[in-house]
């Protein structure tokens, strides 16, 4: 499976957030995943890929030619696709995958899951869309898609591939119950 995931290229405040990212990249490793991310060497962005590389499992990078002219590209992928743009980048991305999972991130990750989770809702794209909600980074997103709910905005049937897990194990979970389906 290509699990697309979406996260920051800076390492954030917490500590844990390394640790827990490297975790996952061990973890699509091990169950014979590829990873597809952005491509970039910095940041979490880099912590993720390194740990599959690490452990031999394949990336597949997609960074646009402006973040190559700046150097953000990680050496020794698998394969480095390279896109014009942030809009084509989104959309390799999307057609890579087979999952989403929403690392915690910046403004950029959210951009590129709610274009997954939009998809969902049209059902456009048929897939998994995991928030990774890490010490409850993502609770103020879950409580913002309630309430469209809540106000006739949207519905339960329209958010129902959008998945909340607290950790790996409910990562995990998400995964094989969506695969025996």
């Amino acid at each position: 499976m290509n699990v697309t995931v979406y996260l920051g290229a800076n390492y954030g405040t917490d500590p844990t957030l390394q640790t827990t990212v490297a975790e996952l990249g061990q973890w699509i490793d091990k169950n014979g995943h590829t990873l597809v991310y952005g491509g970039s060497a910095s940041g979490l962005m880099g912590v993720l890929a390194r740990s599959v590389m690490a452990a031999g499992g394949p990336v597949i990078g997609v960074e646009p030619q402006f973040f190559i002219d700046e150097g953000y590209e990680l050496d020794g992928l698998t394969q480095l696709i390279v896109t014009q743009d942030m809009t084509e980048r989104k959309a390799k991305m999307i057609e890579l995958g087979d999952a989403f999972i929403a690392f915690p991130g910046g403004t950029g990750t959210l951009e590129e899951i709610t274009e997954v989770i939009s998809k969902l809702s049209l059902e456009q794209l048929d897939a998994p869309c995991i928030l990774y909600d890490l010490n409850g980074y993502y609770d103020s997103l879950k409580a913002l898609l309630n309430e469209m709910i809540c106000k006739g905005l949207s519905s339960a049937q329209r958010q129902a591939g959008i998945h909340f897990a607290a950790d790996l194990a409910q990562i995990r979970a998400l995964l094989e119950s969506d695969k025996n389906h």
